[in-house]
């Protein structure tokens, strides 16, 4: 059966979100309005895990941002892209009946193809216009490689995944620098660490390096990454001081944001999602975690959505601390400058 979107659909040809209600059974979701290579689930109204599967790995295949988990398969997920949307099946996380859901779709370069602009051999799904890029690898032996991302310019931010055996997720971030990680499914601040050798991206190729935990390059193992770099008037991956006041720090995007992914890196703190499809209006006041299980939080003030970045409101430690370090991803509601203030 056909399941109708929200209202709050916005539209873009690289980045949607849709609303769904679960009715236990498969049915399509639609309304993306291109067919998605990552698509990212989670249940609003229930305690669910959350469910991400793309095009590169391919149906069927999931992984859980808030759980170490190893990839797990099964014909209850979802089952394929389609051009308009995804087909789930009837798992109670991604598709309970009466449960309300939120999917975040990006578009990355339908099939992978080979990439061996590196030591290490990718496959990669790429969408260098909109800076983003779903890159495969096998681990080897070796003490560090490199690893083909299939973008024009350095990515600013890429999340990996080790498939095989699980484990934390490792973040770089440019601004945080290249001796350091986040980890998506924790609340760990900006931690020591040698995953990325010390070593930025560069315009072909990122950098890891075989640790004791191989969370990013050990030899057997498989692993996903997925890469984004900011495009002017669609995407921003950047960072911000909070100031611990109800009149918060304003957060330049260059357009007004459909989509925000921010984490505080000085101190632990948990990740927050908050979008324009369950916040239609000016305000940002429900949110999820990426790292958690829990379901849709509502605060008073989170964010104002303004025509050219959010402004943060309140002085949640997680969000404005007053001198608190922040690192965002952004994508725009119209994209390619576009936007109007509501």
């Amino acid at each position: 059966t056909s399941n109708l979107p929200s209202v709050d659909v916005i539209p873009s040809e690289n980045f949607n979100t849709v609303l769904y209600t679960g009715n236990g059974s498969t049915q399509s979701v639609t309304g993306v309005g291109f067919q998605p290579d990552f698509t990212w689930i989670k249940a609003r109204s229930a305690a669910q895990t959350h469910g991400l599967f793309d095009s590169n790995r391919g149906v069927q295949k999931l992984l859980q941002s808030n759980t170490t988990s190893a990839e797990l398969t099964s014909t209850g997920y979802v089952t394929s892209f389609n051009s308009d949307g995804i087909t789930i099946g009837g798992t109670g996380f991604l598709n309970g009946s009466g449960d309300t859901f939120v999917n975040w779709n990006w578009k990355a370069g339908g099939s992978a193809v080979s990439n061996t602009n590196g030591t290490i051999t990718s496959s990669v799904s790429a969408n260098p216009s909109a800076g983003f890029s779903i890159v495969s690898y096998a681990g080897t032996a070796a003490a560090n490689g490199t690893v083909g991302h299939g973008l024009s310019k350095a990515p600013s931010l890429y999340i990996i995944h080790d498939r095989t055996n699980g484990g934390q997720w490792p973040i770089y971030v440019e601004s945080s620098g290249n001796g350091i990680k986040l980890d998506l499914s924790s609340t760990l601040g900006n931690a020591g660490t040698s995953f990325w050798n010390s070593t930025s991206p560069t315009a072909s190729v990122f950098t890891i390096k075989n640790t004791s935990t191989g969370d990013v390059l050990a030899n057997g193992r498989n692993y996903i990454a997925y890469c984004f770099h900011s495009v002017d008037g669609y995407s921003k991956v950047g960072s911000y001081t909070g100031n611990g006041s109800a009149d918060g720090t304003f957060v330049h995007c260059g357009f007004r944001p459909a989509f925000v992914i921010i984490k505080r890196t000085d101190v632990a703190a948990d990740w927050m999602i908050w979008d324009t499809s369950r916040d239609p209006s000016n305000e940002f006041t429900k949110f999820l975690y990426p790292n958690l299980s829990n379901a849709e939080a509502t605060g008073s003030s989170v964010a104002d959505g303004l025509s050219n970045g959010f402004k943060l409101r309140g002085t949640t430690a997680n969000r404005n601390a007053s001198g608190g370090t922040y690192i965002f991803l952004a994508f725009a509601e119209s994209p390619f400058k576009h936007t109007n203030a509501r």
